[in-house]
């Protein structure tokens, strides 16, 4: 397929995700143990094995009696079964004891259940006659409103599984089996790269010409809500031995390395030679039939994946979730259960006709509106170079390669940001 530009390379955006993955680095990245209060987003590098029952004594999940089920059956509001009321039971304290015939026993939420007690009958179920007998007016059956031994998890089950993300809930069943140590797989770093001779820091007035550094604060933080470490490794001008120097350095302390700037079609494109100077297999590709993004430059030397970005905010948001955010899962060792349904989304109506043009993968921001009770997506309009149609946008929607746009009204997937 050719471009605009008449380039013959210009590739579609899987074909170019699948290259990067086929080259990067086997096996798995470097473990480390870790306590779980600092684990959450890490990613399990082995399975997570309980050594005991949780929980390990039959427990109460409503406040009520602590009964035999088999004395409660027939009772009714009109014809009650009648139980003598037996030793309390306290919270935290063991219940060591065995329920008689025809007997209930006090017990709170999350109480142990004493021998031959099998179901708890809840206060609304009951009527107090005196302090030593009580009216159970509706029946339970076994099991009914208990916990049972290694009901949530049982002796040698898997807890986390290798390659999970560590989630609230997930650090919490380790707490729970009294796991506070779990390995994990160490976060991927990535060195990200601004070039440009027009670029200046953001804490810096731009003089005639010159623009603040954006788009190294936008990648560093979604390299952090992608699970990695971002190492800003400054603003470079647009000369071949400085980025050179820069890539070979970075290559020394990150698994990825992101450039942004550098990969237009001029005079001071060098980013995609450097790549294939430096070391195989180079780059993999450079131009894609992707709107906003086609002049991406993506590469590996020596196992290390090495992107060059486009100038544009948005360009580098969808790149970065395109090729960026994939490798770097796999760099951190995680393995999703379903990983096409990985990014949150909401279906929504498209509120005025959008073309694009066929063979070309085009990805639109939207901000949402509820209209009448249904979802809306409004075209958030403005070129790619803009940050604030990012600020605005709630997420983006996609026009595949075959389509030339789509019509006010149509049903769409919005990808939420």
């Amino acid at each position: 397929m050719k471009d605009m530009l008449g380039r013959e390379n210009v590739i579609d955006s899987k074909i170019a995700l699948g290259l990067l993955l086929e080259n990067l680095r086997g096996g798995n990245p470097p473990e480390v143990n870790m306590n779980i209060e600092a684990a959450l987003g890490m990613v399990a590098s082995r399975d997570v094995i309980s050594g005991e029952d949780l929980p390990s004594f039959a427990r109460s999940t409503v406040d009520g009696y602590a009964v035999r089920a088999e004395d409660t059956f027939g009772a009714t509001e009109t014809m009650p079964a009648y139980l003598n009321l037996f030793q309390e039971i306290l919270m935290s304290q063991k219940a060591d004891f065995a329920l008689p015939e025809d007997n209930a026993s006090k017990i709170p939420t999350g109480g142990m259940l004493p021998e031959n007690a099998d179901a708890i009958v809840m206060f609304e179920h009951v009527q107090i006659i005196d302090d030593h007998t009580i009216e159970v007016l509706k029946p339970v059956a076994p099991g009914e409103n208990v916990i049972q031994v290694g009901e949530d998890v049982k002796r040698g089950e898997v807890v986390i599984r290798t390659g999970q993300r560590l989630r609230p809930q997930d650090i919490g069943a380790c707490a729970g089996i009294g796991v506070t140590q779990i390995p994990v797989f160490r976060k991927p770093a990535v060195s990200i790269i601004s070039t440009g001779d027009e670029i200046v820091p953001a804490d810096e007035f731009p003089g005639p010409g010159k623009v603040r550094d954006i788009n190294s604060y936008v990648i560093s933080g979604m390299v952090s809500e992608s699970g990695g470490i971002s190492l800003r490794k400054g603003i470079l001008k647009d000369e071949y031995k400085t980025i050179r120097d820069a890539i070979e350095t970075a290559m020394t302390d990150s698994e990825a390395i992101v450039l942004s700037g550098g990969t237009s079609v001029g005079t001071k494109d060098m980013v995609a030679r450097i790549i294939n100077d430096i070391g195989a297999p180079g780059v993999l590709f450079h131009g894609l039939s992707l709107k906003p993004g086609k002049p991406m430059i993506g590469g590996v030397i020596k196992g290390i994946p090495v992107f060059g970005l486009p100038g544009h905010p948005a360009a580098v948001s969808i790149c970065f979730e395109l090729f960026i955010k994939p490798v770097l899962q796999r760099l951190s060792g995680l393995r999703e259960k379903w990983p096409q349904y990985s990014r949150k989304m909401v279906r929504a109506k498209i509120s005025k006709n959008i073309a694009s043009s066929a063979g070309r993968e085009e990805h639109v921001r939207v901000m949402l509106e509820e209209r009448g009770g249904e979802l809306w997506a409004v075209p958030v309009l403005g070129k790619s170079g803009l940050i604030t149609t990012l600020v605005r946008a709630d997420g983006t929607i996609v026009i595949p390669l075959h389509l030339n746009g789509i019509e006010a009204g149509e049903a769409v997937d919005v990808r939420l940001f």
